[in-house]
């Protein structure tokens, strides 16, 4: 399937569409293809956001992720997710069907998620076991402890209407055919987040899960000062 069958309204937009196919294990290509995008995100002139369109696979049972690797490629691939949900330009995630392996990890370093209504999302499973890889951290600081827990513990395949309960997706679509308008609707809002203040956004909610306020007042008030300084320059 090719992305503009996923994406059938294309826009003028200047956003890098990406087909990421979660059916195979993980290799320096996949670990390459999420390098690539955050290239182009962290050069302004190339793309002003990204959508991962995440393509499922026909039996999620008969998939093993990462499969037959090394220690050193996860880390190379758990470090390019970080990099990307790091980016300082905004990162959207489609998703459709049924889908695994690294489709969670995707979804949780994006900063919009939206589901069509067919999709049944299940965590990656390596030998019969949970792979307990940094999404187990992502989902628990994300969706908190009790939310993650039903994943976490026991595997449990989550559905479209399940997922949006949860917080996984922030937007459930019922026809492929709406995917574009979505797309670009969320484009739009985070497009008006110019320089790095997508990025400061997100470290200030990542860091008021763990950090109290006493370790948070300084970022905040120099995320003030620079919002304050913006204003000014705005008015010359």
């Amino acid at each position: 399937m090719s992305v503009s069958e996923l994406l059938p309204e294309r826009t003028e937009s200047t956003g890098r569409h990406l087909l990421i196919d979660c059916s195979g294990p993980l290799t320096e290509q996949s670990v390459g293809q999420i390098a690539e995008v955050c290239d182009e995100l962290e050069d302004a002139d190339r793309a002003a956001f990204a959508v991962l369109h995440i393509q499922g696979v026909a039996d999620v049972r008969e998939q093993a992720w990462p499969g037959e690797v090394g220690i050193h490629l996860v880390n190379k691939w758990e470090r390019a997710l970080r990099r990307l949900e790091r980016s300082p330009a905004a990162v959207l995630a489609v998703v459709s069907g049924d889908c695994s392996g690294p489709a969670l990890d995707l979804l949780l370093a994006a900063d919009h998620r939206i589901a069509t209504a067919d999709t049944r999302l299940s965590p990656a499973v390596t030998s019969g076991r949970l792979w307990p890889g940094m999404a187990v951290h992502r989902l628990v600081q994300q969706l908190g402890v009790a939310r993650a827990r039903r994943l976490v513990l026991f595997g449990e395949e989550v559905t479209a209407a399940e997922g949006a309960e949860l917080g996984l997706f922030d937007r459930v679509v019922t026809d492929r055919a709406e995917i574009g308008a979505a797309v670009e609707h969320v484009a739009g809002l985070l497009g008006g987040l110019v320089g790095g203040e997508l990025a400061i956004r997100r470290r200030l909610l990542l860091d008021a899960v763990a950090t109290g306020f006493e370790e948070s007042l300084g970022a905040h008030l120099a995320a003030c000062d620079r919002t304050l300084r913006h204003q000014v320059a705005d008015r010359a």
